[in-house]
């Protein structure tokens, strides 16, 4: 079974290579300290596996996912223990390692990875706990096992942060363990647009706009130049 490596942390790299090593039916093509270089070998080559790390700069285990097309079967490994929910988001992800991965664990991963397909996930794959649910002109957040509600049109805007997002409202800000594209379809279209990859704005709480840039209390929002024209149609200018 063909397999890459992708993660940004030498040492991460030659353990996981080791433990590679090990499992005789592994054949390690290449190793890539960031998901660009992968994403550029997967145009032109085929793996039957991906050993993936979750936190990398710029361009996080998620957004590699995101990007590719039709993905072959993915071990998420990783220090981080908070994303299991999140990542059995993914059909193509078929384990999550904790680093420090055991032999033993790494292993049975794979073995994982040789068996065909099953129809049903484990339970922790197919939970039904959500991020964040709407109702009427409340958002509710799931923070630390907790659901915050938040008054929809009180919020200014929605800004992504890697893993995580942040929600700044008239009184309050929340960091929520999501992505911009789960909270866009959740936010009603006439009040709400996306200005740049990285932000969703309120419009009615637009104060000033100036060339590629609006103005929202103290925050200057940076708008993209293919996102200005739907912008500037949803106005109303004089």
């Amino acid at each position: 079974m063909n397999c890459i490596i992708i993660d940004d942390e030498a040492t991460g790299r030659a353990i996981i290579s080791q433990l590679c090593s090990n499992v005789a039916s592994l054949n390690l093509l290449e190793e890539f300290s960031n998901a660009i270089q992968a994403i550029k070998y997967l145009n032109q080559n085929q793996v039957d596996l991906i050993l993936l790390d979750i936190h990398m700069p710029d361009f996080t285990g998620f957004d590699f996912i995101e990007t590719i097309k039709n993905p072959p079967k993915i071990i998420l490994t990783t220090s981080d223990s908070n994303f299991a929910i999140q990542a059995f988001e993914y059909d193509c992800i078929i384990d999550y390692l904790v680093k420090p991965i055991a032999p033993e664990r790494f292993q049975k991963a794979i073995l994982k990875a040789e068996s065909p397909p099953s129809v049903k996930k484990p339970s922790v794959e197919t939970s039904t706990e959500k991020v964040e649910t709407t109702s009427g002109n409340d958002l509710y957040v799931n923070i630390d096992r907790r659901l915050i509600k938040i008054d929809i049109p009180s919020i200014l805007l929605v800004e992504a942060k890697g893993d995580y997002i942040h929600v700044k409202t008239e009184n309050k800000n929340y960091t929520v363990h999501s992505t911009l594209k789960k909270i866009e379809k959740k936010l009603p279209d006439s009040l709400f647009l996306k200005v740049h990859r990285s932000f969703i704005i309120n419009i009615d709480k637009i104060i000033d706009i100036e060339d590629n840039s609006v103005f929202i209390k103290k925050d200057v929002i940076p708008v993209s130049r293919s996102n200005r024209p739907e912008l500037m149609r949803r106005l109303n200018l004089l």
